[in-house]
């Protein structure tokens, strides 16, 4: 096996465990829309939103990886509100 398969079998292992843990945010996110819709409380909380990216910054304590971080968060969060939308109406 050269380098470039085993990067990859790296990659294969990292999104299986990634698939698990959005699964386990996903029951998270179907909890947090059963209390909003039972509260009247909008989707988006762009104030919640903006504390959990600079704090998940922090902890990734890596500048050459925020801007990409910023990426895949902000489609964690969208995936995140498109199901919380999808679970209100």
């Amino acid at each position: 096996m050269n380098k470039l398969d085993e990067a990859r079998n790296k990659i294969n292992q990292i999104d299986q465990e990634m698939i698990s843990l959005f699964k386990q945010r996903m029951q998270a996110v179907f909890e947090v829309a059963e209390y909003k819709k039972n509260h009247k409380l909008d989707v988006v909380d762009s104030s919640r939103e903006q504390a959990l990216l600079v704090k998940n910054l922090s902890i990734l304590d890596d500048k050459n990886l925020e801007e990409y971080y910023q990426i895949f968060f902000d489609g964690v969060l969208k995936a995140s509100k498109a199901y919380q939308k999808d679970l209100i109406k």
